[in-house]
């Protein structure tokens, strides 16, 4: 699949939007990927605020930021997917992750998750999203990327893939370097 694959940019925060109101996108409604950059608990919330407004809300600042929070992945101008990645110190969460700590103390920038639209998986969004972020963080000048994927046998339930599949990151040139639970390694990517 040939996706045009765009950082996230507050004008493009309407296609972010539609990707995560979409089919099959009901946990990125409640996380809109702000559970990982965050540690321990989120304190209070303004008077009338759920989580998830808070959550987005907090996300669309980020637009405004020096790096994008992530890239969205276009077929043609509609938005089919979404790669959360980014310097792997936006992410406060991996520091005290049982899986997802740190490796060693390299400068890395971390692939988090990946949100697709229920009509558009099996498609190879992912993948197209991976390739993305890659050719993305090569012109940034990183020189490690690292990702947290799911490795299990046979097919997973879809819920349980926001960080793609290892197999996935094997395809893309990625390497193990740790694996602390059975089925979540770390895989990591010098960027050419």
């Amino acid at each position: 699949m040939k996706l045009t694959v765009l950082p996230l940019t507050p004008e493009r925060w309407p296609d972010l939007e539609a990707l995560f109101n979409a089919k099959g996108c009901s946990v990125a409604r409640g996380c809109w990927c702000m559970f990982y950059r965050r540690s321990g608990a989120r304190g209070p919330l303004p008077a009338g605020t759920t989580a998830a407004q808070a959550n987005r809300a907090d996300l669309k600042k980020l637009t405004r930021g020096d790096t994008p929070p992530g890239l969205i992945g276009y077929r043609g101008k509609l938005p089919v997917g979404w790669v959360s990645l980014g310097p792997r110190e936006d992410y406060a969460k991996l520091q005290r992750s049982p899986v997802m700590k740190p490796v060693d103390d390299k400068p890395v920038w971390s692939i988090i998750c990946f949100v697709v639209p229920a009509e558009h998986r099996g498609q190879g969004v992912a993948r197209a999203l991976l390739d993305g972020a890659i050719a993305y963080a090569e012109k940034q000048g990183v020189t490690l990327l690292e990702a947290y994927p799911v490795d299990k046998p046979g097919r997973a339930q879809d819920d349980s893939m926001w960080f793609g599949a290892k197999s996935m990151y094997d395809d893309a040139g990625f390497e193990e370097v740790a694996r602390r639970k059975p089925q979540r390694p770390v895989v990591r990517l010098k960027p050419v």
